[in-house]
């Protein structure tokens, strides 16, 4: 019988399970255990960030940083459509209303030409997110946020060492955000981070996330907050896997170019872009997005996959086009259809740092007989 290879697989086999066994020898399992603090200042290191915050989850990061720079009703934050829906999810529970914009067709990033024409009084932050492994065109964002006065909220949960014009991704935003799920470079099974230079916002997410609940008289609250701690043996997790970053980039960047080999004879399918003039990609995921020639979508490209046992995901679908949205009577005739034609052609394939050149030589082989 064909094994099974999955979308993604993470390694394990550094120093994980001493760090776990530690925990656990200790007692030291809760949020108030020395790895959380560990692993905070060696990712904030990392990236070259004065505050690191740990959470439960990216998505928790994303929620922290909005209230934390005082996002609420009647503000509007410019965002990409082309995300997960975690990144307006956060914006629209603080009462606050989502902007979007197109993505450009060969990075899949936020389509920085269209941001300005979209900053009204109301504007208040521009969140940038970092798609697949290719970084957003900073420098432009950074000029319109300096113009305008706006904050940036900067989602790298995808770009663990990446880098932009050879300074981290995550360290361009008055407050960033990274995310630490299994499919990540750096994993903490369930897990986040709020990075930030300033000290005023970082004593805000520490209390935000900690229930707000105050120094001298803990359990009377001012205002409400979140239990968005992680554990310690999360954040163990995470000092082990940060420990090889270095190491699965190098590999990442190696996978990458040789499913460029592997595929690049396909006709009709748009693949990663190796580089562009301020980045080289990391290729956190392995996108393909099908051309006209093809006479099928994403969706029975990836059904034909499981019918040979590999793993799939299709691409983010636009945040305009999300029912949940719409029902709120968002995103009323807009359009944007770079996101809409990628989102029903692009799906990525296995790609996790933990396959091998075995299986990404049958998944090419598969792509091959299913694409050609």
């Amino acid at each position: 019988m064909t094994t099974f290879i999955p979308v993604n697989e993470p390694w394990l086999d550094g120093n994980e399970r001493k760090y776990l066994n530690e925990c656990l020898d200790t007692g030291w399992i809760s949020s108030e255990g020395p790895f959380v603090r560990k692993f905070e200042e060696l990712f904030a290191a990392r990236v070259g960030r004065k505050h690191g915050i740990a959470v439960c989850n990216g998505s928790a990061a994303l929620d922290a940083a909005v209230a934390a720079l005082g996002v609420g009703p009647g503000d509007e934050v410019i965002l990409p459509t082309f995300t997960i829906i975690s990144c307006a999810a956060a914006i629209v529970r603080a009462g606050a209303i989502p902007v979007v914009v197109d993505c450009d067709l060969q990075t899949w990033n936020m389509e920085v030409r269209e941001i300005e024409a979209k900053i009204t009084s109301k504007t208040k932050a521009i969140m940038v997110v970092h798609i697949y492994g290719l970084p957003v065109d900073m420098e432009p964002i950074v000029a319109l946020s300096l113009k305008y006065g706006l904050k940036i909220i900067e989602d790298a949960a995808e770009a663990h060492g990446l880098y932009y014009k050879g300074k981290s991704c995550g360290s361009f935003g008055d407050i960033s955000t990274f995310s630490f799920y299994p499919n990540k470079l750096v994993t903490t099974g369930e897990g986040g981070m709020v990075l930030t230079d300033d000290d005023d916002l970082a004593a805000r997410c520490r209390s935000l996330r900690n229930l707000c609940f105050q120094a001298k008289r803990r359990f009377v609250h001012e205002e409400l907050g979140w239990n968005f701690r992680m554990s310690n043996v999360q954040a163990a997790l995470g000092v082990a896997q940060l420990e090889r970053l270095d190491e699965f980039v190098v590999r990442k960047k190696r996978m990458g170019k040789h499913y460029m080999e592997l595929l690049s004879g396909i006709p009709g399918i748009r693949l990663p872009l190796h580089e562009t003039k301020y980045a080289e990609n990391i290729y956190w995921v392995y996108g393909i997005v099908l051309g006209d020639e093809i006479p099928f979508d994403a969706k029975e490209a990836m059904k034909r996959f499981a019918q040979h046992q590999i793993g799939t995901r299709p691409f983010f679908w636009p945040i305009h086009e999300q029912p949940v949205f719409r029902k709120m009577g968002l995103f009323e005739d807009v359009s944007c259809p770079v996101a809409e034609r990628i989102a029903r052609r692009g799906f990525y394939i296995p790609s996790g740092v933990g396959l091998t050149d075995e299986q990404m030589k049958r998944v090419a082989e598969i792509a091959i007989r299913i694409l050609r």
